[in-house]
């Protein structure tokens, strides 16, 4: 409802200097609201450059320490551990999944000797770091089998939460698999472990680098509509979220982040969880590449990130995490 009229009704009179601005702004960004991402490899004292994500980097577990004091000397509250699983150690049904000494779980180990509770940690659960076809389970004959799939992914996942991971983040849009994770963690008392569910992950193109710098790329030979959400649908993902909240997720992800504002609001209007946004590895690369060559300004870093909070989003995964967590400090 508009209350008043011109020109007795100025709205730039609020906009006139800094502090008028920053005194009416009706949302803000903190460190508070950031995840940072972490790639991992195989290795020792590597630092390996991801070349279609410029500044972002691959680390052996042993150079973790560096990486994490920088994230906790920013204030942000979590990592995300992605692992660029070697060849050799794939196979069609993700065996190295279950290994206690796989990638991830050496990386959960050691920030958690080393930092012990001062920085949490989410790990991803689904199978695609690890198999040879690239796909988020198990395939057969093109199709990826559901049940299947996720009887394996109850056991990743609690593997993870015997390494010390605080939010088991089930990424790969099988059905029912929120509720048998939860299950087979309290079965096995780590009822404390949260539960960050993929709820709303769309089949996007903005997902590229990511599948780069995880080497899954060139092994993905099909595409994984046959899972993930049809993005051209949105009612879907309200289903999607409310079948997981009943089935025990202590809160959501949207996947990408800025194409999709309007499910991130739809589900925080509509459920009022915690919702976070993954603004993906192709979002990154784009503005990342729009900054370098100088056709757009560098604080569309921040404006992007704003536009999550202002959509309903609680938190943000975001490569531009540290980034910006310098910037606020600063």
């Amino acid at each position: 409802m508009i209350t008043g009229k011109y020109p007795n009704l100025r709205l730039r009179r609020s906009r006139k200097y800094n502090w008028s601005r920053k005194l009416v702004e009706e949302n803000n960004l903190s460190s508070n609201d950031l995840v940072y991402p972490i790639f991992l490899i195989e290795g020792k004292n590597k630092k390996q450059v991801i070349k279609s994500m410029p500044g972002i980097y691959k680390y052996s577990v042993d150079q973790l320490g560096v990486i994490v004091n920088k994230i906790i000397k920013y204030k942000i509250p979590m990592v995300a551990l992605f692992p660029s699983t070697p060849n050799n150690k794939k196979d069609k049904f993700g065996k190295e999944a279950l290994n206690e000494n796989n990638l991830v779980c050496r990386a959960i180990r050691f920030i958690k000797k080393r930092f012990r509770n001062n920085i949490g940690i989410m790990t991803d659960v689904a199978l695609d770091p690890y198999t040879t076809h690239g796909h988020d389970g198990l395939l057969k004959n093109n199709y990826v089998k559901n049940d299947e799939t996720v009887n394996i992914l109850i056991k990743q996942a609690l593997i993870q939460a015997q390494m010390g991971c605080d939010v088991i983040a089930p990424s790969d849009m099988m059905d029912g698999r929120i509720g048998k994770i939860r299950k087979y963690l309290d079965k096995n008392k780590y009822q404390d472990v949260q539960i960050l569910s993929y709820a709303v992950k769309y089949a996007s193109n903005f997902y590229e680098p990511f599948r780069d710098a995880v080497g899954s790329k060139k092994s993905l030979k099909s595409d994984k509509k046959n899972y993930q959400m049809n993005y051209a649908n949105s009612n879907e993902s309200l289903r999607e979220v409310a079948l997981d909240i009943k089935e025990g997720a202590d809160m959501v992800m949207v996947k990408p982040g800025l194409p999709y504002l309007d499910i991130i609001q739809k589900v925080n209007e509509k459920f009022k969880i915690p919702v976070l946004a993954y603004q993906v590895s192709g979002e990154y690369s784009l503005i990342k590449n729009g900054i370098n060559n100088r056709l757009i300004d560098e604080e569309a870093i921040l404006e992007s990130l704003m536009c999550f909070k202002r959509a309903g989003a609680s938190a943000i995964v975001s490569y531009f995490a540290l980034d910006i967590a310098k910037k606020i400090k600063s």
